[in-house]
């Protein structure tokens, strides 16, 4: 972190993000910062719908503590949370084989979950990855951000449609009810 406080006073870099740091390393790192006269920008960690640890093991506590923006990575867990792998039979034979394995678990776990996201997504004439993005940038308030990855430009621009809409209050907590499982 001293390493980082002094690119930051030397202008090469704005702000210090770090990634997959648990809540005691992220506090440490913020501390040390601080005593430099900085703060922690972001911790970049796994969440979405169905990787919901940041919960329950202290790094979203710590984040909002200190005011860390958290950075989604895999919002969509690797497609799992677009129904592609729950609708299309065929885009599962076509993943590799341990890739397959492991999905084909996730789906059975993750069914209903993504049932109630295709409803939800009818209702607003949205996608499924737009509801389960919808949820992860806004479910904590302004603490976390997501990174989707767009392998296309429909998927960057189904991923901006994002802010075209909001879920209901009541919508955000059928996703969490459905989803705290994955906790």
């Amino acid at each position: 972190m001293e390493v980082m406080a002094d690119l930051v006073e030397q202008g090469k870099i704005r702000a210090v993000g770090v990634s997959n740091f648990s809540a005691d390393y992220t506090r440490r790192a913020h501390a040390a910062l601080e005593r430099r006269g900085l703060g922690l920008a972001s911790n970049q960690v796994q969440f979405s719908l169905i990787h919901r640890k940041i919960e329950t093991n202290g790094i979203l506590e710590s984040a909002k503590e200190l005011g860390v923006t958290i950075i989604a990575w895999s919002p969509v867990a690797e497609g799992l949370l677009t129904g592609k792998f729950h609708y299309d039979p065929q885009a599962l034979r076509n993943t590799p084989i341990a890739r397959r394995v492991n999905l084909a678990r996730q789906l059975r776990k993750s069914r209903p979950l993504v049932d109630a996201m295709d409803e939800i997504a009818k209702r607003h004439r949205v996608t499924i990855t737009q509801v389960a993005l919808n949820w992860t940038i806004y479910f904590h308030g302004e603490t976390i951000v997501a990174i989707p990855g767009a392998s296309s430009v429909q998927h960057a621009r189904e991923a901006a449609g994002v802010m075209d809409f909001r879920l209901t209050d009541e919508e955000m907590d059928t996703l969490d009810q459905l989803s705290r499982r994955f906790r």
